[in-house]
């Protein structure tokens, strides 16, 4: 029994830690300006490629103002993945990511017709953005399979440290292509130094030997 508790302690601190390493959940809470005109304000979060994405976004009361949300991504396809008109309320937005990009939740509120920018005129935003495992609902996956709670932290637990398996992979990639851009650059460098030279020693030759014609005429 005490073998088991102390297996069981090791896994919720590892798991703990790893919680706090990955950092994939966090929110925000502001208050947007209505205004006349479309004027966005976007926020924005890196996310990798093929991870899941709740996006959880809670709007105040307010009236005679109309809030929008878009989510789109900085790769050069541009993907949009999600667009909703007059949210109110809770509303969940959950998608997977296209591309290793920022992903931005841009947010609008504008006035109706006939009325003027004012402070009064305002909504509170408060969203969440889940990415990856923080994302997926362990409650319901472990009454759908059947899951003891051990079972079902160890399945967050996989997830995460792939996760940080995949972010390491990425960030050695990146690394390599940096790498690889630098040679580049140097090779580049190197031969442009030494044509450069070559046209140096060439261009002094010929001056030398231009004075040397000039002087004996």
């Amino acid at each position: 029994f005490l073998a088991q508790m102390k297996h069981y302690s090791t896994v919720s601190l590892l798991l703990f830690t790893l919680l706090t390493i990955s950092n994939v959940v966090w929110g925000v809470k502001f208050d947007l300006m209505a205004l006349n005109k479309v004027s966005p304000k976007c926020i924005s979060q890196y996310v990798s490629k093929g991870t899941l994405v709740v996006v959880t976004i809670k709007v105040g009361i307010g009236y005679n103002q109309k809030v929008d949300v878009e989510i789109t991504d900085n790769s050069a396809s541009h993907n949009e993945y999600g667009r909703k008109r007059d949210i109110d309320g809770e509303t969940r937005m959950p998608f997977t990511t296209h591309a290793d990009a920022d992903v931005s939740v841009c947010f609008t509120n504008v006035l109706d017709n006939g009325f003027r920018p004012d402070p009064k005129y305002h909504r509170t935003i408060d969203f969440d953005i889940d990415v990856g495992a923080e994302a997926i609902d362990y409650d319901a996956l472990a009454k759908t399979e059947k899951l003891k709670p051990m079972e079902a932290e160890l399945r967050k637990l996989e997830q995460v440290v792939q996760e940080i398996v995949d972010e390491m992979e990425y960030l050695r990639r990146r690394e390599a292509r940096m790498r690889d851009t630098n040679e580049s650059t140097n090779e580049r460098v190197k031969w442009f130094s030494l044509g450069s030279m070559f046209v140096l020693i060439g261009l002094g030759g010929w001056q030398i030997f231009y004075l040397k014609k000039f002087f004996q005429k």
